[in-house]
């Protein structure tokens, strides 16, 4: 046996010595196979769920531009010129979107835009102070937008 085989069999005894060690790792996991299937199933189901909170917003936001006469209402699909939509349906400065990526800056300024959104509705601007309710500020743009 020459030099080179003994040294190769010798690294192919080394990675199968690793790799059967390994294995016995992962074969002592207690968790069942049933786990990542569920964890999958949670992540799909919340994407799903973000998804359809996304396309409502953004619809109503469309919408509002609509009501309001605002220039370019496609621009509530797109994320950060959405933000350049509301501005401009509160009849807002651009410059604001630079405080609208601050954070807990961004909450008080978000209150504000939505106000002054509210009132170029037509409703009472305290809508824009929901905004900062969880479960009620999914509910805030639906209302301003198809509320008549």
């Amino acid at each position: 046996m020459n030099l080179s085989m003994k040294l190769s069999s010798k690294w192919a005894a080394i990675s199968a010595l690793i790799l059967l060690s390994a294995s016995a790792v992962f074969a002592q996991d207690s968790r069942s196979p049933a786990t990542p299937a569920m964890s999958g199933a949670i992540l799909i189901c919340a994407l799903l769920i973000g998804l359809a909170i996304y396309v409502y917003i953004a619809l109503a936001m469309q919408t509002i531009a609509e009501k309001t006469n605002t220039e370019n209402p496609w621009l509530a699909w797109i994320p950060i010129a959405n933000i350049i939509l509301l501005l401009n349906v509160a009849k807002k400065p651009i410059w604001w979107i630079v405080l609208c990526l601050i954070p807990l800056v961004n909450i008080i300024i978000f209150v504000m835009i939505w106000m002054a959104v509210a009132e170029a509705r037509g409703k009472p601007n305290w809508w824009g102070i929901l905004m900062i309710v969880p479960v009620v500020s999914i509910i805030v743009p639906g209302y301003l937008a198809w509320a008549d």
